[in-house]
């Protein structure tokens, strides 16, 4: 094998990857990136169902409470990149953004290809060179920088950039190689698990009622008898379990053998709402108990499997209604309990949580506490952002910082 020399090598063609290239490669930094895959950005082409949400709407202060406790690692990189500079880079190369009323901010043409040409074009412009279908086997870390080992040759580096992501959609080619090259240059990595994933229950009562969704539907989690937090974010019944943003962004925290217990009537204390419930249906005698329940605007298709699961049949009157089955549909109602069985795979999970620790990263420069010259970017550091376009923003983001950093070094 023969070695080849460059001042910049990054593993990795993905949205952080890339970023930090282009960036770089902008100062005039001799760059390499070396991409397992024929082709580049394929976990980037998955985004936002292949229309790509790139960033979220408003202050990027805001974004440092979507990332669990990790927001302030982010802030530098947040803070030195924002949304507003990440939207007004694809404008200026030709690429219009267009945002929702949720706040998700996508390519006007609301196409995943069109933001990975603009950055292809970007490093094509910048003269980085990109080695595709060219795995990197192993690397190691020299007097003079890094020996990266491809199947083709070694190539010489002063710094490095690894930027692999974790290993979500493993399809993509997110297998993990990134955390391997880390822990060999003397990185701790913390324990890797889907993230952004949706959760399988057990013995799950509502597989019938698949598709029904919930606007910001209230929920706590449970474990070993204690609560140990709670949210409100939309919710979809799917046929083996929940999903739904509110589900997806808070995935990070539950755990297999955690209970979830809904909230279909609202964030209400319990109280105040089995007395109201109560006097209701003591004032309407004649009416059927489904017929109160409703008026709390809960699915009709729900309020009849509740019912089921309260031992209440559908067409019972109020006056029927005994003090235990009362008690029972008001404590259905008001939190429902879900035994999880296991969060969704990795082939699941929209990211992963876990990763290179974040008390051996830099967060203002994204280098190593440990190994000088080396540099981490994207989804590979443990950090993980809740759906509508936060871990694209952190991925360009960490990768921008990177690259700022790489230039100064280089000189």
């Amino acid at each position: 094998m023969r070695g080849i020399t460059a001042q910049i090598i990054i593993i990795g063609a993905g949205p952080a990857g890339l970023f930090c290239a282009a960036n770089a490669g902008a100062a005039g930094k001799k760059i390499v990136i070396f991409e397992k895959n024929p082709v580049p950005g394929k976990k980037l082409l998955l985004a936002g169902s292949g229309q790509c949400n790139i960033t979220h709407d408003g202050p990027v202060r805001e974004f440092l409470t979507h990332y669990g406790d990790k927001g302030p690692f982010l802030k530098p990189a947040l803070m030195n990149f924002p949304n507003t500079a990440l939207i007004s880079f694809f404008q200026e190369r030709g690429l219009e953004m267009v945002t929702t009323k949720a706040g998700k901010v996508f390519p006007a043409t609301l196409k995943s290809t069109d933001v990975l040409h603009t950055l292809e074009t970007e490093c094509a412009t910048n003269n980085v060179t990109l080695h595709y279908n060219e795995p990197v086997l192993n690397v190691r870390q020299s007097a003079d920088g890094f020996f990266v080992e491809t199947r083709n040759t070694i190539y010489c580096g002063k710094l490095l950039v690894i930027a692999t992501g974790g290993t979500s959609y493993p399809g993509t080619g997110a297998t993990g190689d990134g955390y391997r090259f880390a822990s060999s240059l003397g990185h701790t990595i913390e324990e890797t698990s889907p993230a952004l994933a949706p959760v399988i229950v057990d013995g799950y009562p509502f597989a019938d009622l698949a598709g029904i969704s919930f606007d910001s539907l209230h929920f706590s989690l449970w474990r070993l008898g204690k609560k140990i937090g709670s949210h409100t974010g939309d919710l979809l019944f799917t046929h083996q379990g929940l999903s739904g943003p509110g589900i997806l962004d808070y995935s990070r925290f539950i755990r297999p053998g955690d209970t979830i217990r809904l909230s279909f009537v609202g964030p209400v204390q319990g109280e105040v709402f089995a007395k109201g419930l109560s006097e209701k249906i003591a004032a309407h005698p004649v009416s059927n108990v489904k017929t109160i329940v409703l008026q709390y605007k809960v699915p009709e298709r729900l309020v009849t499997g509740l019912l089921q699961l309260s031992g209440i049949p559908e067409d019972l009157t109020c006056a029927h209604l005994s003090k235990i089955q009362r008690n029972t549909l008001i404590a259905n109602l008001l939190e429902f309990p879900i035994r999880v069985g296991k969060i969704g795979g990795f082939n699941e999970a929209m990211v992963t949580r876990g990763g290179v620790s974040l008390q051996e990263i830099d967060p203002k420069t994204m280098e190593s506490r440990l190994v000088p010259g080396l540099y981490f970017a994207g989804e590979i550091i443990d950090i993980d952002g809740d759906t509508g376009g936060y871990n694209l923003q952190a991925a360009f983001s960490t990768g921008y910082l990177a690259a700022k950093a790489i230039i100064g070094k280089c000189g």
